[in-house]
């Protein structure tokens, strides 16, 4: 089982990591354009529609791993005030209704990128960019998505089983943020 969820981290942290460089590349193109539009009064030509292309490999490129780190956003009202075993209840139902969504996301996705495929979909705009290889991610982000919440909807079973008083691994992640003490420079 750790052999799996370690395959799977590695695997939503290049997902991340193209993720990243899909929005590092939207970004300089972005700034470029408004640049050579505001500037120049010369748009660069397709700018639109490769962002729009790089989205979703921006948003399901973070999908999966904020999923592996357990990094969600959850309202912790309830949550933060149960035992451990309630706080993994709450996890695995959490993960069910989220394999159920995730699950309906990329059937319907799966529909879309053959449909795309057979058609040869491509932008409206000046330059036409396909559209497949971006429904293809969405298809591959759901799916990464799903085994991921298989894994850990397994896992949290296995602790609420087992009756484990350890935390199932979604305790929330807060960071340490300090500032350093205003009344130290008198």
């Amino acid at each position: 089982m750790d052999a799996i969820g370690r395959i799977l981290e590695r695997l939503g942290l290049t997902v991340l990591l193209i993720g990243g460089a899909g929005m590092l590349m939207a970004v300089f193109l972005g700034t470029g354009d408004v640049i050579g539009t505001q500037g120049f009064g010369q748009p660069i030509a397709g700018t639109r529609e490769l962002t729009e292309s790089t989205m979703v490999l921006i948003v399901f490129g973070a999908l999966a791993y904020a999923q592996i780190r357990r990094a969600h956003i959850r309202v912790e009202l309830l949550y933060t005030r149960l035992s451990a075993r309630g706080r993994t209840a709450m996890d695995v139902v959490a993960d069910i209704a989220a394999l159920l969504f995730f699950g309906l996301m990329c059937w319907q996705a799966v529909g879309e990128a053959q449909y795309s495929y057979e058609i040869g979909e491509v932008t409206d705009g000046l330059i036409e960019f396909p559209l497949v290889p971006a429904r293809f991610i969405l298809v591959a982000g759901t799916a990464i998505m799903i085994v991921r919440l298989t894994f850990d909807l397994i896992t949290d079973i296995g602790h609420f089983v087992r009756r484990d008083d350890v935390e199932s691994g979604s305790e929330p992640i807060i960071p340490d943020i300090s500032f350093p003490d205003i009344d130290n420079n008198k």
